[in-house]
């Protein structure tokens, strides 16, 4: 367990020593990896472009290694799914997910919104995730029963009752890839109170801390959605995919706190 970083809280509430083994790892690797990826942050890099037209960097590769090996040298009979190296132990009980540079296109360009995610997951159940953003020095953690701690304070969902008082986000304001889901935020975001492109995963943290009401991505992967949908959840907050089911193991995410969690999902289309 890192240190507790001098950080206010998002919320009034006392400060308190997380405890919980998945808990503590998930944030001690996350956490780790994302200072590997910071060396190469607003420095010269090679930007390669993948299969999908996404890029990827030394970077990503060389924080998903770091992450790797991490897991082999405690947790040797979990299983691993990473975006840049793929699946080790396919059919384990239990498996680690990794984006080791979620927000590549930001981190290339310079922009500190990205960060290192890590999840530990059974079956499509997510135990524990992590979000570490090292170039802003916040860091989200949260496991199943023990709640979501932003910087090591625990943390919780806003109460804003209004779409008129609300913050709506979304990675790409025009959904490129589901474009009949942008259709519908961008419906929704012109009732709301703020309407931005807070994207990628410090979207979600904010919705979790309490700063933002409604996050939304037209297309995830698990490694994407896995550690958010836990931080998201035990921070109070609602987190399905465009269907309304309560998974990181689909193709979007919307991420909401309680309140609102009905009527955005209504705006937005989504059955239930």
């Amino acid at each position: 367990m890192l240190p507790p970083r001098r950080s206010r809280a998002p919320h009034k509430a006392a400060r308190a020593v997380v405890t919980g083994t998945l808990l503590q790892a998930v944030g001690e690797v996350a956490s780790l990896a994302g200072a590997k990826a910071l060396e190469y942050f607003r420095r010269p890099l090679d930007v390669e472009a993948k299969a999908d037209g996404s890029p990827v960097t030394r970077a990503d590769r060389e924080a998903e290694r770091l992450v790797r090996e991490w897991v082999e040298q405690r947790f040797p009979d979990d299983g691993i799914l990473g975006e840049e190296f793929g699946e080790t132990r396919r059919g384990a009980r239990r498996r680690w997910l990794i984006d080791p540079v979620d927000g590549t296109r930001a981190f290339v360009k310079g922009v500190p919104l990205w960060g290192t995610l890590v999840a530990v997951a059974e079956g499509e159940h997510v135990l524990a995730g992590a979000a570490a953003f090292p170039a802003l020095h916040e860091r989200l953690v949260a496991a199943r029963g023990e709640g979501c701690w932003w910087n090591d304070t625990r943390c919780e969902v806003s109460r804003v009752a209004t779409l008129a008082e609300a913050t709506v986000l979304a990675t790409d304001v025009g959904f490129l890839r589901t474009p009949e889901r942008g259709e519908r935020w961008r419906a929704l975001a012109t009732h709301a109170a703020n309407a931005r492109t807070w994207g990628d995963c410090y979207g979600y943290l904010l919705v979790a801390i309490g700063r933002a009401e409604l996050m939304a991505d037209g297309r995830l992967s698990p490694w994407d959605a896995a550690a958010l949908q836990v931080a998201v959840e035990e921070a109070g907050g609602v987190f399905t995919d465009w269907e309304g089911r309560p998974t990181a193991f689909s193709d979007g995410a919307v991420a909401t706190n309680a309140v609102l969690a009905n009527e955005l999902r209504q705006a937005l289309g989504i059955p239930g």
